[in-house]
């Protein structure tokens, strides 16, 4: 099993040490030893090939960018002017809603994110037309 040590300038602790004590003993190149440079601190890891470190994803999910697929909207950087006429930035975002569409060539439904802009063209031209003038493929929706 792994275990790891902490030492931090005179004091020494020890967490999570279950590994078997051997009679030679081990050099710091086997146990992994990481110094910062910074602080003091000093950290051993004894790696096993039992217990791999586990990777962890990214606690942050990918965001959907607000910019519509359909006519290409993104959010617009305006001005906010108070009374005193003073100008801070802001953004202007795109009005995206979550819309489920009947896609007639496919005979099913299909849940989209676009802006009320592009329903209104979708209602106008269809949906095939539209999806073909962007170049998005539904069979993938």
């Amino acid at each position: 099993m792994a275990g790891c040590a902490v030492s931090f300038g005179n004091s020494f602790a020890v967490c999570a040490v279950a590994h078997k004590r051997t009679t030679r003993p081990s050099s710091s190149t086997e146990l992994g030893f990481v110094t910062s440079q910074l602080s003091g601190l000093r950290i051993c890891c004894n790696p096993s090939p039992k217990f791999p470190t586990p990777i962890v994803a990214s606690p942050f999910q990918p965001l959907a960018r607000r910019v519509c697929p359909f006519t290409g909207k993104k959010a617009n950087r305006a001005n906010k002017v108070s009374f005193s006429n003073h100008k801070t930035k802001k953004l202007q975002f795109v009005n995206l809603q979550y819309k489920r569409l009947w896609w007639e060539a496919g005979k099913r439904f299909v849940k989209l994110r676009l802006s009320t802009k592009a329903l209104k063209t979708i209602e106008k031209n269809g949906l095939d037309a539209v999806a073909k003038k962007a170049g998005i493929d539904l069979r993938k929706k």
